[in-house]
């Protein structure tokens, strides 16, 4: 049982459990109690990058763990989703401990320097066809390298059956590039852009441009009432994610 909550069934309410506890309680039927937790999470070369107190891989790692757990002592099966090297590492959702064990240390080993490596969309949509209905979808990445369009339509197919959570890892190196010269990298539109970031004008487009790109991601996710978070490398993991995760709570409840 739990408490119950505004827009609940009245026909659910345990009525003994609320006679002893002087306050409603719902029963929770076990299809609600076995709900699937699957962590995609970006383990791309790129996430091999800070310039503070860690890596963005590091934190990403920090952030599964966290989830994973939280969902492993919930009773929840906990799956994952590994993308960024060659082709995307699928683990189906399991209550063992093994199995979210494995998932962790894979976060663990160090990225090979392929030039062939898997995209989020590519990730997404191994699970559009695995991953069954119902799931809690964790997507843990910096979106630096992610194509917003076709984000856009791949998560639209994939809201349509899981509850989904964006959590943007970045580092302040990201907006805000050192003097190192020439630096190529993707624009919003996927055209290859160069900047010479020796130029106060240089380092004022870079920042733009990726200014741009984070309000058009955030304007996605608002669009299909999906909820986005930000983590920096600079942050302590637990507090930030814990308050990312009660706003994400706080609006289910609103939108119920």
């Amino acid at each position: 049982v739990r408490e119950y909550q505004h827009g609940d069934e009245i026909r659910n309410i345990d009525w003994r459990v609320t006679a002893r506890m002087n306050r409603p309680y719902l029963k929770i039927y076990r299809e609600e109690r076995e709900r699937s937790v699957i962590l995609c999470v970006d383990i791309g070369m790129q996430m091999q990058f800070g310039t503070c107190k860690t890596f963005k891989s590091i934190q990403a790692a920090k952030v599964a763990a966290l989830l994973g757990w939280s969902a492993y002592g919930h009773g929840d099966r906990v799956g994952g989703l590994l993308f960024g090297q060659k082709a995307p590492k699928f683990f189906r959702p399991s209550r063992s401990q093994r199995s979210l064990g494995q998932i962790l240390r894979n976060l663990t080993i160090p990225p090979n320097n392929d030039v062939d490596t898997s995209t989020l969309d590519e990730a997404l949509q191994v699970l559009n066809h695995s991953s069954g209905t119902g799931s809690l979808l964790f997507v843990i990445t910096d979106f630096n390298q992610t194509d917003i369009p076709t984000l856009q339509r791949t998560l639209s197919q994939l809201r349509q059956h899981h509850e989904i959570v964006l959590i943007s890892i970045y580092d302040p190196a990201d907006y805000d590039l050192p003097a190192i010269g020439q630096v190529g990298f993707i624009a919003p539109d996927g055209t290859k852009v160069y900047i010479d970031t020796d130029s106060k004008a240089g380092q004022m487009e870079y920042r733009k441009t990726w200014e741009t790109k984070r309000q058009i991601l955030k304007q996605t996710s608002q669009s299909l009432f999906i909820d986005l978070f930000s983590i920096s490398t600079q942050d302590d993991v637990y507090h930030s994610l814990l308050k990312g995760l009660q706003q994400h709570v706080q609006k289910r409840r609103t939108h119920r």
